[in-house]
């Protein structure tokens, strides 16, 4: 007869591992070689790209055995019935990292610049995000003096 908290217990170290895994690749991105760039060097001029990284996770857990005894049954039907149909399980993961491009540092003959690199997409979003949201917030306002 296969026991059944042996294959419980083997299935949530595989998902241990895999978690592990996971987050080890998601962290993998918060190194000093994943911020700065290798720089570049043409002729006097040195270039390195800065990033910003955003890195992030969660998981969960869980196990269990048996149900709780019902007022109808007694304490050895319950034990029998933990032997024979009770497990558990659980476990979980999930996460994300990304990286942009934030500044340029250039090095050369007149020193050292840091150009800041502008994302016109986020800019583009977050201005039409407050004007609709204060757009909504002004017609609030308006039905509010009618009243």
């Amino acid at each position: 007869m296969i026991d059944p908290t042996n294959n419980l217990l083997t299935l949530a170290e595989k998902r241990e591992k895999q978690l592990t895994s996971t987050l080890e690749k998601i962290y993998a991105a918060a190194q000093p070689g994943a911020v700065y760039s290798e720089p570049v060097t043409v002729g006097n001029y040195t270039v390195i790209t800065a990033s910003e990284i955003v890195a992030g996770g969660g998981f969960g857990s869980g196990f269990g055995f048996g149900s709780p005894p019902t007022s109808s049954q007694s304490l050895e039907e319950t034990s029998q019935a933990e032997s024979t149909s009770n497990g558990g399980g659980g476990m979980g993961g999930g996460g994300s990292s990304t990286a942009r491009p934030v500044a340029v540092i250039s090095i050369g003959p007149d020193g050292v610049t840091v150009k800041p690199i502008v994302d016109v997409t986020k800019i583009v979003l977050a201005s039409v995000t407050v004007w609709g949201t204060m757009l909504m917030l002004l017609g609030r306002m308006r039905k509010a003096r009618r009243r």
